[in-house]
């Protein structure tokens, strides 16, 4: 049971950061004024990454009994998403707010590597399974 949970966590943690990267962000850019998808993205990136936080968390808790290796995998993609959410996040929409357009680019270029790195973690994690 605890390993069926460990995999469904972590595949639904895959699957959320790869919709939402790939999908809804596009989709807001696609339907709604530039200026209109910008702020519900602001408006909902901090859920985002409070859900990349808790479900990495909970997988990492349920891996450790089972795979120590994919529990650190875990745990990892917890860890440095919280200063994401919590120092990156502000200082992007600083950067926004004050025109800094070279700065904004930088850190939100920052941003997408890491959460690159987050999806490809857990995907190299679910595909170890097999």
């Amino acid at each position: 049971m605890i390993l069926s949970l460990a995999v469904l966590s972590t595949a639904l943690l895959f699957g959320g950061m790869t919709l939402y990267s790939f999908g809804f962000a596009a989709f807001l850019f696609k339907t709604l004024p530039a200026k209109t998808a910008a702020q519900a993205l602001r408006r909902a990136f901090p859920w985002f990454y409070a859900f990349v936080i808790v479900t990495s968390a909970a997988a990492a808790l349920l891996w450790w009994p089972r795979d120590g290796a994919f529990a650190a995998v875990m745990a990892a993609v917890a860890v440095t998403t919280v200063p994401v959410r919590q120092v990156l996040m502000p200082a992007i929409n600083r950067a926004t707010d004050a025109g800094l357009r070279q700065r904004f680019q930088w850190l939100h270029g920052l941003s997408v590597m890491i959460t690159l790195g987050h999806i490809a973690a857990t995907g190299w994690l679910l595909c170890n399974l097999a």
